[in-house]
């Protein structure tokens, strides 16, 4: 297990979210987790006003991250809904900036290129994370970076969550971590409340009974929550033989330098 995690989150709850049973299945197994909150969530909700909003958000995450045994977050700051407004290459320059600061074994980042992500926020950091990935390597890119004492840094493995169903190539047993998932989800209180009554809300459009779906859970956002996140991880798991996963595309190395370690095992009868 590499020693340190790095996580770019568009908003204050998707690495819990997307990500939370894997972040705390490495950290219990050793390794160093720290969450990179990009924007401050001061849009998701239907009760709180920005500016209040965008300062609990800050304490949720402080808690969800402790939940899964996580450190930080490192708080960016930039305002919820408006990551894509941002100058080209801004949120690149940082992340790249942070990979070689912590230099991690591992980066988990929404996946760029399967992208079915109606969000504008998703969609800035995931590419911008996926470049940052693929560049914090090359010693002529911010070569400023170099004089602040930052070297280059090579990520080797890749987790990009939400990938296309034919871009899944690793399940990660999130079993015995799922309770810590729900419990670090639980501390983004207003964003539970916020999601719940925003599917209420469609589904009473759409004229949808949710209350026949989901029972006395209809009536506690965090319940009803819960049978959504388990429902969706045990699909996932059953895929892998497991109650419960999360689904990645995973990658390692270049292409070209996965082709020749499959030779190296092939020749070496692996």
């Amino acid at each position: 297990m590499p020693g340190k995690i790095l996580i770019f989150s568009p908003h204050p709850d998707d690495a819990e979210f997307f990500a939370g049973g894997t972040i705390a299945r490495m950290t219990a197994e050793g390794a160093e987790a720290i969450i990179v909150v990009v924007s401050d969530g001061r849009r998701g909700s239907f009760e709180h006003d920005s500016e209040s909003l965008a300062r609990v958000r800050r304490e949720e995450a402080a808690r969800g991250a402790a939940a899964l045994g996580a450190g930080g977050p490192i708080w960016l700051g930039y305002p919820d809904l408006e990551l894509d407004t941002l100058t080209p290459g801004t949120l690149r320059e940082q992340f790249i900036r942070l990979i070689r600061q912590h230099r991690p074994g591992v980066v988990i980042a929404q996946d760029a290129f399967s992208l079915s992500e109606v969000h504008p926020d998703h969609r800035a950091v995931a590419l911008a994370a996926s470049d940052a990935v693929s560049f914090a390597s090359l010693p002529l890119l911010h070569p400023e970076h170099r004089e602040e004492g930052l070297e280059p840094h090579l990520v080797v493995e890749k987790y990009f969550y939400a990938p296309a169903p034919s871009a899944v190539n690793k399940i990660v047993d999130i079993t015995e971590t799922m309770e810590r998932k729900l419990a670090a989800m639980g501390e983004h209180r207003t964003q539970v409340a916020f999601l719940v009554e925003d599917v209420m809300r469609q589904a009473r459009l759409a004229g949808i009974d949710i209350q026949t779906t989901l029972g006395e859970a209809a009536q506690d956002s965090m319940a009803a929550l819960a049978w959504a996140i388990r429902a969706e991880a045990a699909e996932v798991g059953a895929r892998a033989g497991v109650n419960y996963g999360e689904a990645f595309r995973f990658v390692r190395f270049h292409p070209l330098v996965e082709s020749l370690l499959g030779g190296e095992r092939k020749a070496g009868g692996e």
